[in-house]
């Protein structure tokens, strides 16, 4: 989509000779134009709500809700979060978990502990530990599996005996490595706390967080839970809306200078908005590119674009 975004940006500003948008500029003017489209979802989905609430939203095909919240759910994601230090993990980010984090929906722990130990062979998609009791320790698929030593995690798929457990996924790659099991069934809520009573909350013997009542406090892109028993990565699960990805139109230049779409490029990404949104990134870049060449004709027509334009919440599917 991005290249026939950039085509017909490129064909409004030649037609009157306004003036020439260089790829970085065009890029630049798609990352602001998506995030604008993207921050408006979220708006619409509140007057949606709001519409319902008081009883005068559409329903069947007038019904936009759903399809409003599927566009949306694109962007949702469950990771587990990467330990700092002690009982302190980090905010999902590009070296954790691939994205940041645009809105924090809810934070989940897993307290209990069922096991801990050392693996002592090495079979593929297995923790195996010739020490361990599996079948007495209560260890049932869906619990969590987390190589503490190289902080991979896995599920139990089942336990095949008392040494030997299956697992989803391969993460013992080497012997001796530390390990840990979560009970999933243990999983439950933490509250968030703001910071000047999360003291207070703490040292407090009848409000001190348990297993059964976690809390956090969120300072910059770390968070700080309690009890402080929560300490392992596989510990803490958080669902949160993501950042879209930055869109970049990537290109060849060809011996006369002028560029060429290429997308085979390795850093290439396309829009992540669905394909009924492109009218807007072109109205909203071509606004951008009028502010850059001082063309107000130019921010006029995009913005009276917009104002005409017909709301469009679906995603493609």
């Amino acid at each position: 989509m991005i290249n026939s975004v950039r085509n017909a940006v490129l064909s409004v500003l030649n037609k009157n000779n306004y003036g020439y948008l260089s790829p970085s500029d065009f890029n630049l003017f798609a990352a602001n134009s998506q995030m604008e489209i993207y921050e408006e979802y979220f708006s619409n989905y509140n007057k949606v709500i709001n519409a319902e609430n008081a009883r005068t939203s559409g329903v069947d095909y007038a019904d936009i809700e759903q399809p409003i919240a599927e566009v949306l759910e694109y962007f949702l994601r469950t990771d587990y979060l990467s330990k700092i230090s002690a009982n302190k993990f980090s905010m999902p980010s590009p070296s954790t978990t691939g994205y940041y984090t645009y809105m924090l929906l809810d934070v989940r722990c897993k307290p209990v502990n069922l096991k801990s130990g050392t693996n002592t062979s090495v079979v593929s998609g297995r923790l195996v530990d010739s020490t361990a009791t599996f079948l007495t320790d209560d260890i049932s698929a869906g619990d969590v599996v987390t190589n503490i030593t190289t902080g991979l995690i896995s599920t139990v798929v089942s336990v095949i005996n008392n040494t030997n457990i299956l697992l989803d996924s391969n993460i013992f790659l080497a012997t001796g490595n530390a390990y840990a099991i979560f009970s999933a069934a243990s999983s439950v809520q933490a509250e968030k706390v703001i910071n000047n009573k999360l003291s207070l909350l703490v040292n407090s013997n009848l409000t001190k967080p348990t297993i059964e009542f976690p809390v956090y406090g969120l300072q910059g892109e770390e968070l700080t839970f309690y009890p402080v028993t929560i300490s392992n990565k596989g510990q803490v699960q958080a669902t949160y809306f993501r950042y879209p990805k930055v869109p970049k139109w990537t290109y060849i230049t060809l011996d006369n200078g002028e560029p060429v779409f290429d997308q085979s490029q390795s850093d290439y990404q396309d829009f992540e908005l669905p394909p009924e949104d492109e009218y807007k990134l072109v109205t909203k870049i071509l606004e951008y590119a009028g502010m850059s060449i001082r063309e107000i004709e130019v921010t006029q027509f995009g913005m009276q674009q917009q104002q005409h334009e017909q709301p469009t919440f679906s995603m493609q599917q």
